[in-house]
């Protein structure tokens, strides 16, 4: 693989795509701009600061938005770029931006609130983002704030997360200083400014409405709907609320146009994306590829192929709460609507891998023991219903498994499945599971034939390498 230049992780010398992928279909990127969010990183690895970040075309999104657009425009821009939603539901990011009431009777205040909490297991991409360059994330928020002019800005961040917070910190305070952020921001006389938050660090804190539940110092439960959060959202006032990722594609995308976004990608999705990679390959970690990049290419390239000796049974493609993949299908190109076409969702893009000497059912037990655990308690389907999940997984792997407990869990999908529950939390918990009964039914019976787990290693490939990123 190439070194990479100081364009950061992902960008080759040139700004070719290590491995072939190559942007589908568009003109060419102007100025060799093929990889938006991690042009600026430098390739030392410490957070880009602001001089890095102009020098890479920072901020002239936002100079293009203040002064050649109306909010109303920006908005549209996003929604004609098919931007969707890079936290895992994928809705369309300008559509959403769309319902937040503009004009002199809108009410006051109106908020912009950026989701960084990302305790989805496998998932290091907002960290990645957030720690190398967190300008691109400032600037799409304070860009989102002037389509539907808000007043403020919250990123709610991690608790864990120190070395994003002190970049934040850092980047918040040059953008101030630039005159990109606070009062009468580039001499518009709009003001805007963004605070942030540490979170309690929860997974429920990733369902948007429980974190503003938590911004507002309540206990982290999820929100019935309606009314939805951009009628009613932080302190009852309308709010935009959006991932990490999601902020950091908008500067592009204003600064460029739709079609530059379209012609990034490899499908008609438009874009790139951090895709990441946790398991036993050779490189974890992350990397910036086209849209509709495969998952092929993104394991056995980019993340160099798994190590000597393991082979690849399955994939959870999008983070734990996506459904297995098995390694047959992995040539799929990875976008949205592939990765649905064959049973899964590309929810976070960071992939968890399932090797040939990992037990399957230790894989699904490590996953339900950790959305039992970080389930609210607010409904009882949710509540009850995966603690019963980890106790019957429990038994089968430790050898007390019974035939009729695999007739339970399948019961146990359909009680905690889609519009089941208060929040996604148990349908994203049951969708490897559901999956996995299917595609290891046999080794989930020869558990139970055999009294337990005969593999050599137990556990999960869960853990990601910290730290690691692709160059």
């Amino acid at each position: 693989m190439s070194a990479a230049d100081d364009r950061g992780p992902g960008v080759t010398a040139g700004g070719s795509t290590p491995g072939g992928s190559t942007p589908g279909g568009g003109a060419a990127a102007p100025g060799g701009e093929e990889r938006p969010l991690t042009r600026a990183m430098r390739a030392d690895g410490r957070p880009a600061g602001i001089d890095d970040y102009l020098a890479a075309g920072g901020y002239e999104g936002l100079n293009r938005a203040l002064f050649d657009h109306e909010p109303r425009e920006v908005t549209q821009l996003v929604m004609d770029s098919g931007l969707r939603g890079r936290g895992g539901a994928g809705y369309n990011t300008g559509r959403k931006w769309s319902t937040m009431p503009l004009g002199p009777d809108a009410p006051r205040p109106k908020y912009v609130a950026c989701n960084a909490d990302e305790m989805e297991p496998g998932s290091i991409k907002d960290r990645f983002l957030m720690g190398r360059n967190p300008h691109v994330v400032i600037e799409g928020m304070v860009i989102a704030g002037y389509a539907v002019q808000a007043d403020a800005g919250y990123l709610f961040l991690r608790a864990q997360y120190d070395q994003p917070y002190a970049a934040l910190e850092r980047a918040l305070a040059e953008a101030r200083a630039r005159g990109f952020l606070g009062e009468d921001i580039l001499g518009t006389g709009w003001s805007f400014d963004i605070h942030l938050h540490e979170s309690i660090g929860r997974y429920i804190c990733g369902e948007a409405s429980a974190m503003l539940n938590a911004l507002e110092s309540l206990r982290s439960n999820p929100r019935a709907r309606p009314p939805h959060m951009t009628g009613a959202g932080l302190y009852s006032k309308p709010t935009v609320v959006n991932n990490v990722e999601s902020y950091a594609c908008v500067p592009g995308i204003v600064r460029h146009g739709v079609d530059w976004w379209k012609g990034l990608a490899v499908t008609p999705e438009g874009g790139t994306k951090i895709y990441g990679v946790s398991g036993r390959v050779a490189t974890p970690g992350c990397v910036e590829l086209p849209v509709g990049t495969s998952l092929r290419e993104l394991i056995e390239v980019h993340a160099g192929g798994m190590l000597p000796g393991y082979g690849l049974t399955a994939v959870v493609p999008g983070g734990a709460s996506t459904a297995f993949i098995p390694a047959a299908d992995i040539d799929v190109p990875f976008d949205f609507d592939n990765t649905e076409r064959i049973g899964s969702r590309l929810g976070t893009g960071t992939a968890v891998l399932l090797d040939d000497q990992t037990c399957p059912v230790g894989m699904l037990l490590n996953m339900e023991q950790f959305f039992a655990q970080e389930s609210c308690g607010w409904c009882t389907p949710c509540r009850e219903g995966l603690q019963w999940t980890v106790k019957l997984l429990a038994d089968i792997e430790e050898g007390r498994g019974r035939p009729e407990y695999l007739e339970l869990l399948e019961d146990q999908c359909w009680y905690m499945g889609p519009d089941r529950t208060f929040c996604d939390l148990a349908p994203g918990a049951v969708q490897p599971l559901q999956s996995g009964l299917k595609l290891f039914r046999d080794e989930l019976e020869r558990h139970i034939a055999e009294g337990g787990c005969s593999y050599p290693r137990r556990g999960s490939s869960l853990p990601v390498r910290s730290g690691t990123t692709w160059a």
